[in-house]
């Protein structure tokens, strides 16, 4: 049955609609680290003289960075406030993409990759505790939308990059969106608040037949249950798989032609994929958020994974077909880009509100894991084997087994240790 919940306080109701707008503007001026990555590989390899799996370390080391120290920028941010965490990553981020601009060697871009991907951990951890805290009453969309603007960015930016790789080199396109990046996130960052300690919006009336902790656990406290190590290998698990399709997304397509095969209005397969990606994975994480918030969470992300899965195996029997790459390839980020807003929400549910920035950041470190095999695990197994196939095959295995988890594991868990609120 429903419960009603009224808030005590009505400080900052009409302020948290700022401050969801702002993260919004943060998550989308990080987007393109990790999701423009992919236009730089090519050109990286040629101008270093290196093999892709050497590039790919870079995206790894990034991704390790960006999920690994994230529990500390978390820990900062419920201590010291998201302002001063996300001015300092601001800066973090426009220098690490200048300073891969201005790489002459692989030590060098290994070393801006790792500055960069801190100063992107911390925003994103920034950006989804403050939605959590600021939305109790619509988590899974809140968080979900603010997700969604880390997938959405890059659908304006994207093709402007491309274009500007294409006619000034990768070195000026990474120095001047450094520069912008970094900006954006430094003047947005002034706009940033916390709510008070247990604030609710006194406009609003939660009705959720979720379950939900009516205690808030500690960092500590939370990684000594088994649930959140389930959550841990679940999360690894499906982020691997999209992991695998952004950091390897052009290199796929280079090697089926796919980046020279006209299939719309003189647009390539790869350039259509590349724009429609990006808004699929934006819309994606709101919307599964909402579905969350009405059938449960575990629920959804065995639906969600599935499809996932479902995805990945079209894109390997039609990865060669113009089309099909395109259609399944926006499946696939469509059925992998909630995870960014189903595992916060989940976080805040089974483990309480108040430590949720810091609680989540442990989580993300889940995101790292997955890197080590998506970036440069994956390229080195194609170098070794000659094909993309076997790679498919372990993406597709890797959704259904968390499928599996999230239906006839992590439900049975979330009933027997939370409260129907």
């Amino acid at each position: 049955m429903a419960v009603s919940v009224v808030a005590a306080r009505d400080e900052g109701v009409a302020s948290r609609w700022l401050q969801l707008a702002v993260c919004i503007i943060a998550m989308m001026a990080i987007s393109n680290l990790q999701y423009a990555w992919t236009l730089f590989t090519i050109p990286l390899t040629e101008n270093l003289k290196v093999p892709l799996s050497a590039v790919q370390l870079a995206f790894t080391i990034l991704s390790l960075a960006a999920s690994w120290l994230v529990p500390f920028g978390g820990y900062l941010v419920d201590r010291l406030g998201a302002r001063l965490v996300v001015s300092v990553s601001g800066a973090l981020v426009g220098l690490g993409w200048v300073g891969l601009g201005l790489a002459d060697s692989l030590g060098a871009l290994y070393t801006w990759s790792a500055l960069g991907g801190l100063g992107v951990g911390a925003v994103n951890v920034a950006c989804v505790g403050t939605a959590l805290k600021w939305f109790p009453d619509r988590r899974g969309l809140a968080v979900g939308v603010v997700a969604g603007a880390f997938g959405f960015g890059t659908t304006l930016t994207i093709l402007p990059i491309n274009r500007m790789i294409a006619s000034s080199g990768y070195q000026s396109t990474f120095i001047a969106w450094g520069v912008i990046q970094g900006i954006v996130l430094i003047v947005v960052a002034y706009f940033m608040l916390t709510p008070p300690p247990g604030w609710k919006p006194v406009t609003a009336t939660i009705q959720t037949k979720l379950r939900l902790s009516a205690v808030s656990y500690t960092p500590l406290q939370v990684v000594k249950t088994g649930r959140f190590w389930l959550l841990y290998v679940m999360m690894t698990l499906v982020t691997f798989g999209g992991l695998m399709v952004i950091a390897q997304f052009k290199p796929i397509a280079v090697s089926y032609g796919l980046d020279k095969t006209i299939v719309l209005w003189g647009i390539t397969a790869l350039g259509l994929a590349l724009t429609i990606d990006p808004i699929v994975n934006g819309l994606t994480r709101p919307f599964w958020g909402w579905v969350s918030d009405h059938i449960g969470r575990a629920d959804t992300m065995a639906l969600a994974f599935t499809v996932e899965a479902l995805a990945i195996f079209g894109l390997l029997l039609t990865v060669d077909r113009p089309i099909w790459f395109v259609v399944f390839a926006a499946l696939t980020f469509f059925g992998w880009g909630e995870v960014f807003s189903l595992f916060p929400a989940t976080i805040g549910d089974v483990f309480g509100p108040d430590n949720a920035t810091a609680n989540y950041g442990i989580l993300y470190t889940s995101r790292g894991t997955a890197a080590i095999f998506a970036g440069w695990g994956v390229a080195k197994l194609v170098e070794i084997g000659g094909s993309w196939i076997t790679v498919f095959w372990v993406a597709v295995a890797c959704d259904l087994l968390a499928a599996s988890l999230a239906l006839f594991w992590l439900k049975p868990v979330i009933v027997r240790t939370t409260a129907q609120q």
